[in-house]
């Protein structure tokens, strides 16, 4: 009997457990959380600023929500039963929650808030595993769909922070705001270019570390809060009192809980699509799972529902690092950030203009990846086109119009206000009545098959021609041959 050498034995089986030493495990994942970390302020800022919480307990919805982030980043990527994906995911807090919950908290304050928080996550918990049968509604017209409009959806942060990220105050959009994020992305880039490794893949890392240390020297970066912040804090218990239950506010929280888990979803099959690993439901069910038993206990905390980071998708496929254990070094980076508010406040520091110049690498790297998974589905003879040219723009409508949906039911402005679940939503039902259901489907049917063809003949003939050779033109809908300008 042959014993494997143990240098083989090592290797894994699946890329995302891949193992590094403890030195690169906390670089990377200290990049990932450096990519993640205004989204996660974020919510707590907006929502204790709308419930008129004090500048101290808004100072705890920060600290809490990083705290709770690391947890259940841990929980996502390393797993205790089944509870987690064990895929490279980073959690924080969602966005999709905070449009609900500020009406909640402007009629009641955060109590009712996270009340509704505890009901709808135990729904959602209860639905994950039937929720993740959905995931063969899910094939790679529809997922590369998605990853295409989270891509797309998150572009306008990137540029919202290169412009300063507060339309109030003084030199938003300014040229010296968006030189920041210039050359912050030029770094970037021109470590991808030159070096190549260890280094080219913590180029976003040393891009904000060097654009950061620039802005501070031209006087555009404000540590003075750091002196201010407490070197160690535990997050206290229940600090906001005792979540009340209202049936309104659980409702919409539900229907938000919905559409995170859609969300989830979408982001699970993308980064399985990334990492090329394979996702099936029970895969799907665990992060969700896990997801959800985040969102259940966070306001006993004192913060908000969790759902996977979509830009911290696009640092993944942008390093190619696809180590759950390198992002779950990021979570205990979020633990101790939570621990220790004074780390936070220098993190805190770094300014938006330098997080726009990353964030429009990371977040175009997404809708690549998703372009990437669309150029391997099938056009011809069938509907794909259509689907994937439908979903997009409904996804891209609350970018381009954002009030487009406000004179609909709430209900249904929540869910279609966020382009990410509203092109999950339209991919999966157009998916289903032009894919799965097979009556009255005819070959050729669709004028956009037809188009395809064409656009094909187009593509190989303009190829010929740039090479110097000369053929026919086909015109795919007749049959019919027809003979090139050049062979008269």
């Amino acid at each position: 009997m042959t014993t494997k050498p143990a240098h083989e034995a090592a290797v894994p089986v699946r890329p995302e457990d891949q193992k590094y030493g403890f030195g690169q495990l906390l670089a990377y994942g200290t990049q990932h959380i450096l990519t993640m970390y205004g989204g996660v302020i974020a919510p707590p800022l907006i929502v204790g600023g709308a419930a008129g919480l004090s500048a101290g307990d808004m100072a705890l919805l920060v600290t809490a929500g990083l705290f709770l982030s690391g947890l259940a980043t841990l929980l996502q990527t390393l797993g205790v039963g089944p509870f987690g994906s064990r895929l490279p995911i980073v959690q924080g807090i969602s966005f999709a929650s905070v449009s609900t919950m500020v009406a909640i908290a402007h009629d009641g304050g955060v109590r009712p808030v996270f009340g509704a928080i505890i009901v709808a996550g135990l729904i959602g918990l209860v639905l994950s595993s039937f929720f993740a049968q959905l995931v063969r509604l899910f094939p790679a017209v529809v997922t590369g769909t998605i990853i295409t409009v989270i891509g797309l959806s998150l572009m306008p942060v990137a540029f919202n922070w290169a412009m300063g990220n507060n339309a109030k105050a003084p030199g938003y959009g300014s040229v010296s705001n968006i030189a920041f994020a210039g050359l912050t992305l030029l770094i970037i880039l021109v470590i991808s270019r030159v070096f190549q490794g260890p280094i080219s893949r913590l180029s976003i890392l040393i891009g904000l570390v060097a654009g950061t240390v620039v802005a501070a020297l031209a006087g555009k970066a404000d540590f003075s809060k750091v002196g201010d912040a407490k070197v160690f804090a535990l997050p206290p218990i229940l600090h906001f009192g005792t979540p009340t239950f209202q049936v309104g506010a659980i409702v919409s929280m539900t229907i938000v809980i919905l559409v995170i888990m859609t969300e989830t979803t979408a982001d699970i099959l993308a980064i399985g699509e990334i990492v090329e690993t394979p996702v099936d439901a029970k895969r799907v069910a665990d992060g969700l799972r896990a997801d959800m038993v985040s969102t259940t206990v966070a306001p006993v905390f004192g913060t908000f529902p969790c759902s996977a980071f979509a830009q911290n998708v696009g640092l993944v496929a942008l390093t190619g690092i696809k180590s759950r254990f390198a992002v779950a070094a990021g979570g205990g980076v979020l633990v101790v950030l939570g621990l220790l508010p004074v780390v936070g406040a220098v993190v805190a520091a770094i300014p938006y203009p330098v997080l726009g110049g990353a964030g429009v690498v990371l977040f175009g790297s997404v809708a690549a990846s998703g372009i990437r998974t669309l150029s391997r589905v099938d056009y011809r003879d069938n509907l794909n086109m259509v689907i994937v040219s439908v979903a997009i723009a409904m996804g891209i409508i609350p970018i381009a119009a954002p009030t487009f949906w406000d004179a609909f039911p709430s209900w249904f402005s929540v869910i279609m206000h966020s382009g990410i679940s509203a092109t999950a939503v339209v991919a999966v039902v157009l998916n289903l009545v032009f894919n799965e259901v097979k009556a009255g489907n005819k070959p050729g049917a669709s004028v956009f098959a037809a188009a395809e063809d064409e656009y094909d003949e187009l593509g190989d003939t303009l190829d010929d021609e740039l090479r110097g050779e000369k053929r026919p033109v086909t015109n795919s809908r007749r049959g019919a041959r027809q003979s090139s300008p050049t062979e008269h």
